[in-house]
């Protein structure tokens, strides 16, 4: 993580669990003090510690910090100038903690400040001099708890208008009227006035009037209505306001007629109730004449009926439903609403009655089996009943000519009818969270949007024309849908299914897609998917990949096994070894080619050869010489030279060399010449012996060498071999130097550079040249001669 830890006291904790983003989620940790954090956090959360004090040091060095969350912890005591390094501060959450007293030095630096908790904290009043006085972009602004008494005027002096104000005051005992007058505008009010109500109706009609603007969003909770009078706040204020909502409301019959009373003829649009609790029978007959054209929308939900069993609506209060664009009877544990009721439903363009206690018995009598109802009907939703027949739904909202959006999901779908009648008009069909295997051409073709996720279905193969969404999730796919049967489909969303790979071909085969969702699939991390996704990851892919790349995490193999496929790099040798493997034994082959060739070029074949050749006969020379030394005898000369010749100058050999040193010789009459004796590889080679060991034997066995040289010496391998064998004789075993005998003009550049020691010799050693004119080879042949006896005749 980027950044220093600030404060390096000794003992001090630290919380090192920061993201990219510099947020730093420090909650549930169990701290006791603040934890030391990195100095450029832009968020740090410590809400749910058990922290009890912050110090005047602990949040020094935190200029960035534009979020601070300490709530749920112990906190009972802030220094007065704990905060005031936070100049970037945007939102502050003290709420849930011990601070018994609020001090306004907490807030004197925190000029850029936009939301701020105050609440559930033991306070009894928000203290003086005005906390707020310098908060000028404070939007957001929750306080108030269970010990709040008390709201002066001065308190809320500096806060000039609001997004949001929260003030839960259910035990207040004065309220000063205009403390919240001055703010304007006040976008949402939300409100918690239990003992009020009950016991104070003045002090809550007061604070009433001071929030309630036909442009503000009004939000009651916590009330217990038993009578008429419990309702009297509102007499005054209700004819200003436009959008009502209450939470957690218990009323009596009553009190019902007593609020119903306050609609007629008020400009109420919306009202919403979330926890409804009625203690009565439901006898409301008095409110009948009740006028509520002008509320559009009713929201009710959570509805509990004490005695159920007493209770009894009568069709009198049919007035409630007829005016209602937007109806919804959410959880209210309905099994039955008549078609007397939904025939009142003229104006209704939305009905949601989800989560009750509907069956495919009670559903006709809803919807008028034998008759017309809900003509101008758009939307419904009647998704978490107890449905199981999906041809019944088909047949009963067929007379529904305007019916656009039909959600039917969470039911007991278990199977589909092979053909379904609907009406034209349908666009949007939700049958997500049922039980169905298999999808059959009752699905209308008049669809734009389908939700079938969280099923059994393992494929889905219908044509669909003027398809744009598809939602598969939550099923046992193993690929993607054949994309031709959706030619218009610009968003796909396959999530959590057992996917295994996608490709470019599979998303080519749709035409206009645009948005895919398929993360958290079990996907084979092989090369071909992780080079095809790596690009539509990061955006530059056809389609775009909208859920995030950390829905992508590869299944298998088992050794990427919860990789994130963003982060997969394999290399070459896994992706294509077979082509790998090729192409390292084609590379492999040409460089051994290559190699192969230069060492040809350069006859290292034949230098190795001759190496192992001459190491071999090297060896067997040295035994020999060991075996005399320990016999103590001298080497036996058998010969008076080793002829070494290439056996295409055989035949000079033969007919020249031999007979003119082997036979005597009578011609010189002062010097007569005695015969010499010549080792020649054609005779005088041991038959069965390896031939190597037959020249080093023989040269060994001879007191000087002949080299017969011409083109075909130098074109000899064996005669290569005599050669430098002849050289290990001479500096290595102590014999004599060699004679060079040249048959024909041979020049140094005219030998092969492999016959590296015959260039030497010839640069260092005077050779004898064949005489090509009869008269002059006498006295060649007595060069010769003195050259090979020339040791001899000094020794005499």
């Amino acid at each position: 993580m980027r950044g220093q830890m600030v404060n390096g006291d000794e003992g001090r904790p630290s919380c090192s669990r920061c993201d990219l983003h510099l947020s730093c989620n420090c909650s549930y940790s169990g701290f006791t003090s603040v934890p030391m954090v990195t100095d450029q956090a832009l968020s740090l959360d410590l809400s749910f510690n058990n922290i009890t004090m912050v110090t005047q040091d602990d949040l020094i060095g935190h200029s960035q910090l534009r979020v601070l969350d300490l709530h749920g912890n112990r906190l009972a005591v802030i220094h007065p100038a704990a905060f005031d390094s936070l100049w970037n501060l945007e939102d502050l959450d003290l709420s849930d903690n011990q601070l018994t007293i609020l001090n306004h030095r907490w807030f004197n630096k925190l000029e850029v400040l936009q939301h701020l908790n105050l609440l559930d904290n033991p306070y009894s009043r928000l203290g003086s001099p005005p906390l707020f006085l310098g908060l000028v972009r404070l939007r957001t602004l929750r306080f108030g708890g269970p010990d709040l008494k008390e709201l002066r005027r001065e308190d809320l002096s500096g806060v000039t208008h609001l997004d949001e104000l929260t003030v839960h005051a259910n035990n207040l005992t004065r309220y000063d009227s205009g403390t919240f007058g001055d703010i304007w505008p006040l976008g949402h009010v939300s409100l918690s006035l239990y003992s009020p109500f009950l016991t104070n109706t003045e002090l809550a009609a007061v604070l009433l009037e001071d929030v309630c603007y036909p442009e503000t969003q009004i939000t009651l909770a916590d009330f217990h209505w038993t009578h008429y009078v419990s309702v009297q706040p509102f007499k005054e204020s209700f004819k200003r306001i436009r959008n009502l909502s209450i939470r957690n409301l218990s009323l009596s019959d009553e009190a019902t007629v007593s609020f119903l009373a306050l609609f007629n003829g008020n400009p109420l649009r919306s009202l919403s109730i979330v926890g409804l609790t009625l203690t009565g029978e439901g006898r409301w007959i008095r409110a009948n004449r009740t006028d509520l054209s002008s509320l559009d929308e009713f929201f009710v939900s959570d509805v509990t009926i004490i005695d159920i069993l007493k209770f009894a609506m009568t069709s009198d209060l049919t007035f409630l439903l007829q005016y209602q664009k937007k109806l919804s009877i959410v959880n209210a544990k309905m099994f039955l609403l008549s078609c007397t009721n939904t025939q009142m439903m003229v104006n209704t363009e939305y009905l949601d009655v989800s989560d009750n206690l509907l069956t495919d018995l009670t559903l006709p009598y809803m919807l008028c089996d034998s008759g017309k109802t809900l003509q101008n009907l758009r939307v419904l939703n009647i998704s978490g009943n107890h449905l199981k027949s999906l041809s019944t739904m088909s047949r009963l909202v067929t007379k529904l000519t305007r019916l656009t959006h039909l959600d039917v999901s969470r039911t007991s779908y278990s199977s589909m009818p092979h053909s379904c009648t609907w009406p034209s008009t349908l666009r949007y069909l939700n049958i997500s969270r049922a039980k169905l295997a298999t999808i059959t051409p009752c699905l209308p073709k008049s669809l734009e949007v389908l939700d079938l996720s969280y099923n059994d279905l393992k494929e889905f193969v219908l044509t669909l024309p003027i398809l744009r969404e598809l939602h598969l999730s939550g099923n046992k796919f193993l690929r993607l849908p054949a994309g031709a049967h959706y030619p218009n489909l610009q968003t796909l969303t396959i999530q959590l299914n057992t996917l295994n790979v996608f490709g470019l071909s599979d998303l080519q085969s749709y035409r206009r897609l645009e948005n895919l969702e398929a993360g958290h699939n079990k996907f084979v991390c092989s090369c071909e998917f992780v080079t095809f996704l790596h690009p539509q990851l990061v955006g530059s892919g056809d389609v775009k990949i909208t859920d995030g790349k950390q829905s992508y995490v590869c299944d298998s193999p088992l050794y990427l096994k919860g990789e994130a496929v963003s982060q997969v790099n394999l290399s070459i040798i896994q992706c294509w070894p077979v082509l790998f493997v090729s192409v390292s034994c084609g590379v492999a082959l040409f460089f051994g080619m290559l190699v192969s060739v230069l060492l040809w070029r350069c006859h290292t074949f034949w230098y190795l050869k001759m190496t192992w050749a001459w190491l071999k006969a090297k060896r067997g020379s040295q035994r020999r010489w060991q075996q005399r030394n320990m016999d103590g005898s001298e080497p036996l000369l058998s010969f008076d030279a080793f002829v070494s010749y290439s056996e295409k100058d055989a035949s000079w050999v033969e007919d020249f060399l031999v007979p003119a040193l082997e036979e005597p010789s009578d011609t010189d009459s002062v010097n007569p010449t005695s015969p010499l004796t010549l080792c020649l590889h054609k005779r005088d080679f041991l038959p069965g012996h390896w031939i190597m060991d037959n020249i080093m034997s023989s040269i060994e066995r001879s007191r000087r060498t002949f080299f017969v040289l011409s083109k075909n010496f130098v074109q000899s391998d064996w005669c290569r071999y005599e050669l430098d064998f002849s050289h290990f004789w001479l500096f290595e075993a102590g014999g004599d130097a060699a004679i060079l005998i040249l048959l024909e003009p041979l020049s140094k550049d005219d030998i092969p550079k492999r016959f590296c020691k015959l260039r030497k010799l010839m640069s260092s050693t005077t050779y004898l040249e064949w005489p090509q004119e009869e008269e002059r080879r006498p006295e060649f042949w007595r060069s010769l001669r003195n050259a090979l006896r020339g040791d001899d005749e000094q020794e005499n």
